[in-house]
């Protein structure tokens, strides 16, 4: 059986994407991300639960972030749990757990005006016009039903 490593996490970058860009142009963002549980107590007290997870955005996801992520930006990210091992300067094997993205999106508003607006609300039309065979627009009219007098 197929096994499935997915992670959706929805925080705070805890500091401003690190890019890179490699020889053939290629670009990768590191980053932290905090997420924040909350709960009570035994002594019934509210307490915060944060948890770090480090982030790896490739290519276009790494140029966005380059763009529009700073240091406190609300995002949602869909992704992979990697786990990888390097020897560092003094031979020293180190380990790292990462989450790597594969979708994200920017819940804030960002500062030039684009990145997430709630969408417009859908209104129904107040009035319709119809045209006539001589091209001007005439109001249908409007019935008043007996609910219109309600005071709610």
């Amino acid at each position: 059986m197929a096994g499935i490593n997915k992670v959706i996490l929805v925080g705070n970058l805890g500091k401003d994407p690190e890019i890179r860009t490699f020889e053939n142009g290629s670009k990768v963002a590191q980053f932290s991300l905090a997420t924040t549980e909350s709960y009570r107590d035994k002594d019934g007290n509210w307490q915060d639960q944060t948890e770090w997870h480090n982030i790896v955005l490739w290519r276009y996801l790494a140029e966005k972030a380059e763009k529009f992520f700073k240091k406190g930006t609300k995002i949602y990210l869909e992704g992979k749990i990697r786990s990888r091992s390097w020897e560092d300067k003094d031979n020293n094997k180190r380990y790292i757990t990462e989450i790597v993205g594969d979708k994200v999106l920017m819940l804030d508003k960002r500062e030039d005006g684009g990145g997430y607006q709630a969408p417009p609300p859908i209104e129904e039309p107040t009035t319709t016009s119809t045209n006539t065979n001589d091209n001007t627009k005439v109001e249908p009219p409007i019935e008043k039903s007996p609910e219109d007098d309600l005071p709610f």
